[in-house]
């Protein structure tokens, strides 16, 4: 199908319209955002300038940067509807109400354009019923899109089809929200709730009934469905928190109302308690009071709880759960859902009963909901933030032993999974190989769908493509005489370890392959240095085992930027400190959108020194100073304020605004394709016949210009916004930026930076108050102020 989405249409500026909206102008999508018109108002478009307006005061921001929000033109339904006709793609996000949404629709097929796309973001009436009365032609090009909030953040993208979908039209929306918007796409059928809602739903109340049966508290249930059982941190009532009891109460209710049979429509019977809560404006955390309550206290704040049986919120006292104990001592996500559901305490036992019924729920509605349950699985993840999709958490616990002891307590086993266990089947996934399979409803084997575009560095360990490895980094062959190196010490710290295999890596691939990509799929790319071992170092005045393992940083950094074979680092999630100073010598950066960089080294008392701030001042001045002429201080000032500050972007995008991406560096929308991306930047490097740069020498603004920044330092520290400890820090690295003692406008060589940025961390290391910033980084995981 021949088509390329440039132009949209969201009608409907509210929380999901206007993030759509958001997202769609990220990857460099025209948007059109429409609503009603406030008859009492004199704008007419003022709900959806509002809606613009408020995308910029929302944290996390819905937008890479605040030039995306130009694409987006705000309008109104009843003037400026025709632009309907213009546009590739058209979003209905209006209220849930099917009969608001059937009358839209039918106002839109009258400026619709033959070819143009048009889905709802409904998150669960049914598609097929929204387009009775429409053409022919406008239902085949009409389809559900899903997308979950925020849509910038969250992976997944539900696609429903109706009867009379186009094929086509699905092929292609399925593939340009993977390609272009950066999703995780499954498709589901056009049933209440859809997959994702459906099951986590039906998960959440569960859980509230089993709370009650079990008599435990907010907190606890808190502490045994978060992490312990691979679900996010925010767990069960800290979500719902954050997603509003009026909202899941409305979403819980759009199944309720829409299934036939009694059974299920009491599954989905809102507990009385969350209605008690709701009418009396606990809300969750848009009006800061919900299952959760922050106070005031003789201490400073306190979090209380809410009592189930008083309603009223009291102290959290957490409860002692020995499986829960033990959980955190388990070294795989598979030992901790044995402990926890097998358990014999209080919290165990609750654990099993809403990973039981949840296990159970999700086998009755396949393949009413879906026929894949690799879909299921991936929906969850995706959509929930599990970390293991039902029928995955069922292999994991077991799928015999849960059975036998789900039949000795009286529950009924779906009869196509005592079919699967008839003909011998113990699990719904197997993996032969490197390829892994999954089971369908009638027990037969399907291939997971695989794409070239999705490198997995686990499968190539499997196939034998290790070239060398070493306890901090692993080399891997990628095929097409293309190299990977893969971090994988705690966190992706980078220690003499990685340093090692990184430059041993550097002599193979200028032997033997076309060029390195430097990547890995943990879950970030790298946090920095290993801190541990150099506060260690400092404490015991190991000078010279610092000295030395800085300067081989730095050593390491030159033989990448100066390396015959290009390097293509491919960053994504926290890239901080040293892992910015990894990207910076890199012929090319193929990073994720989801990238947040920064040098944040002055946080720990510190400055960049593995490169990081020689390679910073050098892209910012030298491809400004053609003729020696050009004013540098106002370019020094900034690479010093983004250094000094501890700037960290929000983004791929703004990581090039603040200069840690060149303009010519690369995004990667979806990062299950980054690896191979910057593969192919490898190889087109390669065939351009790639040329290292040239080693420049760098004009530096001296003494004068170190003077300049001594002001605005002084400047800080008397008007109280930095300590004096931020000042001899600013100081520090305002005399390695301004090139030291020297007069303004002297050349000076890469490795003189490096010394003087060397001497300047060294020097550092050795400060008391640097040292206590460590620590506390290292005990509190936040930044000390001293």
């Amino acid at each position: 199908m021949e088509k390329r989405i440039r132009k949209a249409v969201v009608i409907g500026s509210g929380v999901m319209g206007a993030g759509i909206a958001a997202h769609l102008a990220n990857v460099g999508i025209q948007v059109h955002l429409l609503d009603i018109v406030l008859k009492e108002k004199p704008n007419r478009n003022q709900l959806a300038e509002a809606a613009k307006q408020n995308l910029l005061k929302q944290k996390p921001s819905p937008v890479y940067t605040r030039e995306s929000l130009d694409r987006i033109t705000p309008g109104n339904i009843e003037d400026d509807l025709h632009l309907a006709g213009t546009a590739d793609w058209i979003i209905e996000a209006i209220t849930e109400k099917l009969s608001l949404k059937q009358q839209l629709l039918q106002q839109v097929e009258g400026y619709w354009k033959p070819g143009t796309i048009v889905s709802s973001n409904t998150s669960g009436i049914s598609i097929q019923r929204m387009v009775e009365g429409r053409s022919e032609n406008f239902r085949k090009h009409f389809l559900g899109t899903h997308f979950f909030n925020p849509p910038r953040y969250m992976k997944l993208l539900e696609v429903i089809p109706t009867a009379d979908t186009d094929p086509e039209i699905l092929s292609y929306m399925i593939h340009f929200s993977e390609r272009v918007l950066g999703k995780g796409v499954v498709l589901a059928k056009d049933t209440p709730n859809f997959i994702a809602n459906r099951i986590g739903v039906y998960g959440l109340l569960t859980t509230l009934s089993s709370m009650k049966h079990h008599g435990l508290s907010v907190a606890d249930v808190d502490a045994l469905t978060g992490l312990a059982i691979g679900r996010p941190k925010s767990a069960t009532f800290r979500t719902l928190d954050m997603v509003g009891l009026d909202i899941f109460i409305h979403v819980a209710d759009n199944v309720n109302q829409q299934v036939s049979s009694e059974t299920e429509k009491e599954k989905f019977k809102v507990p009385e308690l969350l209605h008690f809560m709701v009418a009396n404006g606990y809300l969750g955390d848009k009006n800061r009071q919900g299952f959760y309550r922050k106070v005031k206290s003789a201490g400073g704040k306190e979090i209380l709880q809410m009592d189930p049986e008083t309603r009223q919120y009291v102290a959290i006292q957490n409860g002692s759960f020995p499986s829960l104990e033990a959980s955190k001592r388990a070294k795989s996500l598979q030992e901790k859902l044995q402990l926890m559901a097998y358990g014999k305490d209080p919290g165990s036992l609750f654990v099993w009963d809403v990973l039981k019924n949840t296990l159970l729920y999700s086998a009755l509605k396949v393949p009413e909901i879906s026929d894949s349950l690799y879909d299921i699985d991936q929906a969850m993840k995706w959509g929930f933030n599990w970390e293991l999709g039902p029928f995955e958490v069922w292999d994991a616990i077991g799928l015999q032993k849960s059975i036998a002891r789900m039949e000795e307590e009286g529950d009924v086993i779906p009869p196509w999974i005592k079919e699967i266990l008839a003909q011998g089947k113990t699990s719904f996934y197997q993996k032969i190989k490197s390829t892994t399979y999954y089971l369908n409803f009638y027990g037969q084997e399907k291939e997971i769908p695989q794409s070239e575009k999705r490198l997995s560095l686990t499968a190539l360990k499997e196939q034998g493509r290790i070239i060398k490895k070493n306890a901090g980094a692993t080399l891997l062959d990628l095929g097409d005489d293309v190299a990977c190196l893969e971090f994988h010490s705690p966190n992706q710290a980078i220690g003499p370890d990685m340093i090692q295999m990184t430059r041993w890596a550097l002599e193979e691939v200028k032997k033997n392959y076309r060029g390195m990509v430097i990547g890995s799929q943990a879950k970030n790319f790298c946090v920095g240095a290993n801190l541990m071992m150099l506060l260690m170092e400092a404490q015991d005045q190991n000078w010279f085992e610092i000295e030395q393992m800085v300067r081989d940083f730095q050593t390491l950094s030159m033989a990448m930027k100066y390396s015959e074979k290009p390097v293509v680092a491919a960053p994504y999630g926290m890239t901080l400190g040293g892992g910015v100073e990894l990207c910076l010598p890199s012929s090319h950066v193929v990073a994720s959108a989801e990238t947040y960089m920064g040098l944040v080294e002055v946080g720990v008392g510190l400055i960049p020194g593995g490169a990081g701030t020689k390679e910073m001042l050098w892209r910012m001045t030298t491809s400004l100073d053609i003729d020696g002429k050009v004013d540098l201080q106002p370019y020094v000032n900034r690479v010093f304020e983004t250094i000094a500050m501890a700037k960290v972007s929000t983004s791929g995008e703004e990581a090039k605004e603040l200069q840690y991406l060149r303009s010519y560096d690369s995004i990667s929308i979806n990062q299950d394709y980054l690896l191979y991306e910057a593969k192919q930047r490898v190889l087109a490097l390669s065939a351009a016949s790639y040329q290292p740069p040239a080693s420049k020498s760098i004009r530096v603004v001296g003494e004068p210009g170190l003077a300049v920044m001594k002001l605005g330092v002084y400047q800080m520290k008397m008007s109280g916004y930095i300590s004096e400890h931020d000042a001899k820090i600013a100081r520090t690295l305002a005399h390695v930026l301004s090139g030291g003692n020297l007069p303004a406008n002297s050349k000076v060589s890469e490795a003189y930076l490096l010394d003087l940025e060397r001497e300047a961390f060294l020097s550092l290391c050795g400060e008391p108050k640097s040292q206590a910033r460590m620590h506390h980084m290292l005990v509190k995981g936040k930044p000390l102020r001293n």
